[in-house]
């Protein structure tokens, strides 16, 4: 009966070490996608007992705000409620459009709730930049270092809606632009989730600050076959902990999830 008792109490210290060490990470998806991007990447993180929390956007998946009515604003709010009903601190992990995104979470919540910032192929901003402001500063260094986009831009790539509130892209160019490396399902899947992105959330510049958003660590995953844009001066934009490079187009969530996922597990 001790035996048993003592046996017990060492797998509910063990279950206590094991949960106090997991990492809680909130997923936060890029323009035209939603949670969903996420799928191959979710149950690869918490297989290994870590907290996984991917969240849709207002106007995006499973959400059903109108995308021509959406704002930065509501964007940052949407993570800085889901950021705090989480117990402890969190890894934010932004997607593409989603890098200013959460900076502007990050400003809200501080050091003491975001443990890590990590910028997936994304974009990260200086105080006053915005999505737009920072692919257009990316384009033209890469122009004057004689490295031109490969194929069409994204700009180039865009149908806008009548009252120019939202875009999507164009569905003869989504799969080479986000997916060229990625299984024909996964293309397949994609091209039936992706959704209208209300163009204010581009448009508008942070407001961060160096002893907020600034304080938290922040690391780089750059995707060096990215074809919507090359990224490598934007992260260099903000001083980081250190860059990470994955050998895959924009989409690296399908294309290659388990070297992603390993990369996170290290944070």
């Amino acid at each position: 009966m001790k035996i048993r008792l003592l046996w017990l109490l060492l797998a509910a210290l063990v279950q206590t070490i094991s949960y106090a060490q997991s990492k809680t990470y909130v997923l936060v998806h890029g323009g035209w996608h939603g949670a969903w991007c996420w799928k191959k990447v979710i149950p690869r993180l918490e297989a290994t007992g870590n907290r996984v929390v991917a969240i849709d956007l207002p106007g995006h998946g499973e959400d059903k705000t109108s995308p021509a009515t959406v704002t930065l604003d509501e964007y940052t709010k949407q993570i800085v409620q889901t950021a705090n009903a989480q117990t402890g601190p969190v890894i934010l992990v932004g997607h593409s459009m989603a890098g200013v995104v959460i900076a502007q979470a990050a400003e809200v919540l501080g050091k003491e709730k975001v443990a890590k910032l990590v910028f997936l192929d994304a974009f990260m901003p200086k105080n006053g930049e915005s999505v737009l402001a920072l692919a257009a500063k990316a384009e033209a260094l890469n122009k004057a270092a004689g490295k031109p986009a490969p194929g069409p831009s994204l700009s180039q790539c865009l149908l806008l809606a009548d009252d120019k509130k939202t875009a999507v892209v164009d569905p003869d160019r989504v799969g080479q632009l986000f997916y060229h490396d990625c299984r024909a399902d996964d293309v397949a899947y994609a091209k039936a989730h992706v959704s209208p992105q209300p163009l204010a959330c581009l448009g508008t510049p942070v407001q961060v600050t160096d002893a907020r958003y600034g304080a938290i660590p922040k690391v780089y995953i750059l995707c060096t076959q990215a074809k919507d844009l090359d990224k490598r001066s934007i992260a260099k934009n903000v001083p980081i902990q250190k860059m990470y490079t994955l050998a895959s187009s924009h989409s690296p969530f399908f294309s290659m999830p388990e070297k992603l996922v390993a990369i996170l597990q290290t944070l």
